[in-house]
């Protein structure tokens, strides 16, 4: 995939939208999700070495949905 198809809200191995606030610009200034869950790193192995590190995954692709529903739940 040549680097102008990449999009940076667009996940690079699903095309979902990835919900990365660094990729809007009204968020820019906020930190992605990203940076509160922990990805393995065989999952950011398994792309294509020109797909890495130009667009987050989504959270279903990086599978840290669990991690953000956990972090999302009020602590009793």
């Amino acid at each position: 995939m040549p680097d102008s198809d990449i999009k940076p809200d667009l996940c690079p191995a699903c095309g979902a939208r990835n919900d990365c606030s660094l990729a809007d610009p009204r968020t820019a200034d906020q930190a992605c999700w990203c940076y509160a869950v922990s990805i393995d790193p065989a999952v950011l192995e398994a792309l294509p070495a020109a797909l890495r590190n130009q667009s987050c995954l989504c959270p279903r692709c990086a599978q840290v949905e669990a991690q953000l529903q956990a972090a999302a739940r009020p602590i009793p």
